[in-house]
């Protein structure tokens, strides 16, 4: 049975720990997001879809302080934010894992962890990144076999988790992933979902932008679907299906085809049964 989409954010058991309403940004004459309103829960993962030119990078950007909406408001812990910078997001306790993940090849897995965060007193604290990095990967089950090894030498799905652990260094409430699973294959796929599931399980909630509906369906609790810079519906990923998802990204619903096929459709049905009469 097709799950029915909801037009503003689905109410949780759970207090929302991120909050957005009527977000609004333009850049010049062309509106990227119009009256946006999205949730995230702690321990929940939302998925946020949309084509090409959706506003999925806009609102990223607005997460993690790039940049600053026009209108609308943000709240955070049941107070009332403004995101002015992505410092500003980071000490809220919002952390973004970009699309293109930010990392230096040639620098090993710690130096990449703590790249602008050193522990230092007099010196660089090696003992303590490298331990404090083993935590972190093992809090994400993480396949690495050494901290020591550069990452130009690392697979996708591994370069995947060490972005991921980088964010949790700040101990964050919610965590933005920006395409996590693009251009990887099947094996690594599946570790980074299985990396989404563990943030779930430790209490974070998840902002996943995605293009892939497998991936929605396999780790999502909610999909928010945007549409030419607005919600288009909010559905319940365990009953939603693929063909609804896309319907609603595409507006499938909405184009003059669908509207033609479905008055047509009466009458095409009569005419069949009355040539069928005898």
């Amino acid at each position: 049975m097709a799950s029915s989409p909801t037009r503003a954010p689905a109410a949780t058991a759970r207090e929302a720990v991120l909050s957005l309403r009527g977000i609004t940004k333009s850049f010049g004459a062309v509106a990227a997001l119009t009256g946006v309103d999205l949730d995230v829960s702690a321990g929940e993962v939302v998925a946020v879809v949309g084509d090409n030119g959706a506003g999925k990078s806009t609102l990223v950007k607005i997460l993690s302080g790039v940049h600053a909406p026009d209108g609308g408001t943000i709240t955070f812990e049941s107070r009332q934010v403004s995101i002015a910078s992505p410092a500003a997001a980071h000490q809220l306790g919002i952390a973004t894992v970009f699309q293109d993940l930010a990392l230096c090849e040639n620098l090993n897995v710690i130096e990449n962890l703590f790249l602008g965060q050193e522990l230092r007193a007099l010196r660089l604290d090696d003992v303590a990144m490298e331990v404090r990095s083993w935590e972190l990967l093992r809090q994400l089950s993480a396949k690495i076999p050494t901290v020591r090894i550069p990452v130009a030498s690392l697979s996708g799905g591994q370069r995947q988790t060490v972005a991921i652990a980088r964010s949790l260094l700040g101990d964050p409430k919610v965590i933005v992933l920006d395409e996590p699973t693009a251009a990887l294959g099947v094996a690594q796929t599946t570790e980074v979902l299985n990396l989404v599931e563990r943030l779930r399980e430790q209490g974070h909630g998840v902002i996943m932008i995605s293009h892939n509906m497998a991936d929605v369906k396999a780790v999502a609790d909610r999909v928010a679907v945007l549409r030419l810079g607005r919600n288009n519906g909010f559905f319940d990923a365990a009953t939603v299906s693929a063909e609804d998802l896309i319907a609603a990204i595409t507006g499938a619903h909405d184009n003059v085809v669908a509207r033609r096929a479905t008055r047509t459709a009466p009458s095409t049905s009569s005419s069949t049964g009355k040539a069928a009469q005898p």
